[in-house]
């Protein structure tokens, strides 16, 4: 496998950590060369790509990639890495043999608390979901065109080392909101890079929801983590008079439980399958911090 990933984030680096053993070559872009050597720590080549323009770098790594992972959000206009790759992917890439675009569950929108999978129809309500769908579509198109195998990976709230409620209590941040019969869908980092990497060795294409197997009020993660933790945990704040801004109270705002059965049927096992799993194990092995 020789693998670019546009967008190396938090993610990213968890996808090239997860294939560094057995890839002969992970590329991935940053828009900060301060950030280039977290992505060399995790096995990376960096690219520096500023959303607009291919480099001459970047275009002389893709004629060799074999796999191609998309992880930057869309903007106002459209998804950058697939206006600046499109004619790339098309014309210079002989070598493709997978693509996957990492995309979200708010794609379906509110469904009243209801479970929904991928045959759900998809009526996202923020602007952000929505161009996550039209992105999506657009990617799979381009893979038809191209004639190469493509997966979507619909993704819960991803969290992890350095990204969890043991952060947010530590710095004083985390909230218990109360908003009666709302649940939220998460999946740990680890199992984004786990999925991404089963998808990819075998070439598998469709859409896929990546969720684990409890959707549960943010309130319930954060008394476990303060439990473990052997602190208090911060007051019940009722949702009305939380002050939330505009994109927290858009989250507030849908309401689904996302159901992982195709993910699972394509052989994918969690490593996390609930929250509680995967605090128990940051909290044993402390991890919880971030990666060393």
């Amino acid at each position: 496998m020789r693998a670019f990933v546009f967008g190396a984030g938090f993610s990213g680096q968890a996808f090239a950590r997860e294939i560094a053993g057995s890839a002969e070559f992970i590329g991935g872009t940053t828009r900060s060369a301060e950030k280039a050597s977290a992505l060399a720590q995790c096995g990376m080549t960096p690219f520096l790509f500023d959303g607009s323009v291919l480099t001459s770098e970047i275009a002389s790594a893709l004629a060799s990639v074999t796999h191609l992972v998309i992880s930057i959000a869309p903007g106002e206009d459209a998804d950058p890495a697939f206006l600046a790759a499109r004619e790339t992917v098309l014309e210079a890439m002989p070598a493709l043999e997978w693509i996957g675009y990492l995309s979200t569950v708010g794609v379906y929108g509110d469904h009243g608390c209801a479970w929904v999978d991928e045959q759900s129809g998809c009526r996202p309500v923020s602007r952000r979901s929505a161009a996550r769908l039209d992105a999506e579509e657009r990617w799979r198109a381009l893979g038809e065109e191209r004639g190469c195998p493509l997966a979507v990976l619909r993704l819960s709230g991803i969290y992890g080392p350095g990204r969890n409620a043991f952060v947010n209590l530590e710095k004083g941040t985390a909230r218990r909101i109360i908003k009666t019969g709302q649940v939220f869908n998460r999946v740990y980092v680890d199992d984004v890079a786990g999925a991404l990497a089963h998808l990819a060795q075998d070439r598998i294409s469709g859409v896929f929801n990546v969720s684990d197997d409890r959707p549960s009020p943010s309130q319930d993660v954060v008394e476990y983590a303060a439990r473990l933790m052997g602190v208090e945990p911060p007051p019940e704040v009722p949702f009305e008079s939380a002050g939330l801004g505009p994109m927290a109270r858009s989250f507030y705002g849908e309401c689904k439980r996302v159901a992982n059965g195709r993910i699972k049927a394509a052989g994918y096992r969690f490593r996390y399958p609930e929250y509680t799993v995967a605090l128990d194990a940051m909290w044993r092995d402390d991890t919880w911090r971030g990666y060393s």
